[in-house]
């Protein structure tokens, strides 16, 4: 039975406070705060606002075994892949000229569950409750510290990963440019540099690290319940978007017909590029809040080009952990 939202939904301060102060901190360059905390093996930035969301996440949300969720490490192809996911599940909703991806970002289309439903910073866009099934989610949270409903239930998840130096790079770049927009009128601001952030990454500080640790848990469990997780590598949807695109809706449980794999899904393949989504006018001059805009979500999207930003040394590096991070695994990144 799903949980009544239309009661308050809080973290007591106190309770809040104590948890804090028990949780291991760390710094890092590129956070404007410069300070994260550990929950549950993973980095988060040190607010209140931050842990209060998740907390307030795992304690209400209840799956629904329609319920579908993108996951994925920030700034590895999240946006693109909702745009995919909602434009396939609601293919013969919308005719190609009125898809509500023309005139909304796709994170206005598929919700965020820690912030957009249970985050402060957003207004929510509907009760949880009251959305149609199935409902369409995104998270950036690791699997183990998902609420228990999503892994009892039978609601799925299609998880995204990327070179671990592409992420890297598009993640850089991204939070600079919020930080950028942050600063104060007059103030001088000293960018980190990116080989700083290379040495917070590779350390697993930064928000949502340890990068790989997060893709091996996905990893391991489309292994262990490929019903539960469809997993694709960024890499993979660039190079054969068709082919990925026919398999995500197989797992969500709309396949394409013989006659819309013709044409449908080619059409869904081109509405959502890179190169469209970013020529609309919601992307051009829409915003989420002062601080970030929609065109902010994409950057370039190449494929291995986060080696032209470092040094051969640096860039070894990086290959000798993603190894031994996913020794034994089965997975190459």
């Amino acid at each position: 039975m799903e949980k009544n939202h239309e009661e308050p939904i809080v973290v007591p301060e106190e309770e809040l406070q104590q948890l804090i102060e028990t949780l291991e901190k760390a710094s890092t360059c590129l956070i404007s705060t410069n300070k994260l905390i550990k929950y549950e093996g993973f980095w988060y930035a040190a607010s209140d606002e931050s842990l209060k969301n998740i907390l307030m996440f795992q304690r209400h949300f209840c799956a629904r075994d329609s319920d579908l969720i993108v996951a994925g490490h920030p700034k590895t192809g999240t946006t693109w892949l909702k745009s995919l996911f909602f434009a396939t599940v609601n293919r013969n909703k919308y005719p190609k000229h009125e898809s509500p991806l023309l005139k909304n970002h796709p994170r206005e289309l598929v919700y965020r569950l820690e912030s957009q439903i249970y985050g402060q910073a957003y207004p929510r866009p509907h009760h949880v409750d009251e959305l149609p099934s199935p409902r369409l989610f995104s998270t950036h949270i690791n699997y183990s510290s998902l609420p228990e409903s999503i892994s009892t239930t039978k609601c799925r998840i299609l998880y995204i990963c990327r070179n671990p130096l592409d992420t890297l790079v598009s993640l850089y770049y991204f939070v600079l440019n919020i930080m950028k927009k942050k600063k104060k009128d007059g103030e001088d601001f000293q960018p980190p540099s990116l080989e700083d952030f290379f040495e917070d990454f590779y350390d697993g500080r930064a928000i949502h690290g340890p990068y790989l640790d997060h893709v091996v848990e996905y990893w391991k469990l489309s292994l262990e319940r490929p019903e539960k997780v469809f997993f694709i590598k960024y890499e993979d949807l660039k190079k054969d978007p068709e082919n990925h695109v026919k398999k995500l809706a197989e797992f969500v449980g709309v396949p394409f017909t013989m006659e819309e794999e013709r044409e449908v899904c080619k059409k869904i393949i081109e509405l959502c590029s890179i190169k469209t989504l970013k020529e609309l006018e919601v992307y051009k001059n829409g915003t989420v809040n002062k601080f970030l805009d929609h065109k902010d979500f994409f950057r370039k999207g190449e494929v291995g080009d986060g080696i032209n930003h470092f040094t051969p040394d640096l860039v070894e590096r990086m290959n000798k952990l993603t190894q031994q991070k996913l020794h034994g695994t089965g997975l190459s990144l």
